[in-house]
């Protein structure tokens, strides 16, 4: 049906499209973000290198996270140096998943560092300047982590490639640092 002034949509149809739009753009926006993530079950696998920790498991699954995987990958990520657990963003989680997929690899991740209570961080950064005062690790929003089959510069520059956060590149430690904050590159 068109109004009198030609080809445009009548106000009742207009408006009647325009709500339809509104009410299914919930349902078809995180199906778009979803699919640019990967696949239906996301899995990470993790070795934390300071407890001899390993995790793999499902994490996300049917279109949610399974809060007790998360509950795992949160004890693995733990500051082993206070033995203090907090929740890890799953935005880091779904940067591994993203990064391990674009590498072709399934190895578990080697973690040298996940979660860091403040004052964890605070005497690692009295210790050297690399240590940001107030570093995303704090937050949960940080992984510092290499592959046992990759290198660590082509690790770097795939991690980079995402621009998904902040990437870090520390070969003499022998790690990559990623994080889901701003999107900046050292």
């Amino acid at each position: 049906m068109t109004s009198d002034s030609g080809n445009r949509p009548h106000p009742d149809r207009r408006r009647f499209l325009i709500g339809a739009a509104a009410f299914a753009t919930p349902f078809i926006l995180p199906g778009i973000a979803n699919a640019a993530i990967g696949p239906q079950v996301r899995t990470v696998a993790l070795h934390n290198m300071h407890t001899g920790e390993k995790v793999k498991t499902a994490y996300w699954e049917k279109g949610r996270y399974i809060n007790d995987a998360l509950g795992e990958i949160n004890v693995v990520l733990r500051d082993f140096r206070t033995d203090e657990v907090y929740p890890i963003d799953v935005r880091v989680i779904d940067l591994l998943q993203s990064l391990r997929r674009k590498l072709g690899t399934n190895a578990p991740y080697r973690l040298v560092s996940g979660y860091r209570s403040p004052k964890t961080n605070a005497a690692l950064a009295a210790k050297s300047g690399g240590v940001a005062k107030k570093s995303l690790h704090m937050q949960g929003m940080a992984i510092d982590m290499s592959l046992p089959d990759r290198d660590l510069r082509t690790v770097h520059k795939v991690a980079k490639s995402l621009k998904l956060g902040g990437v870090g590149y520390y070969p003499k430690s022998g790690f990559v640092h990623v994080d889901v904050g701003k999107v900046r590159y050292w």
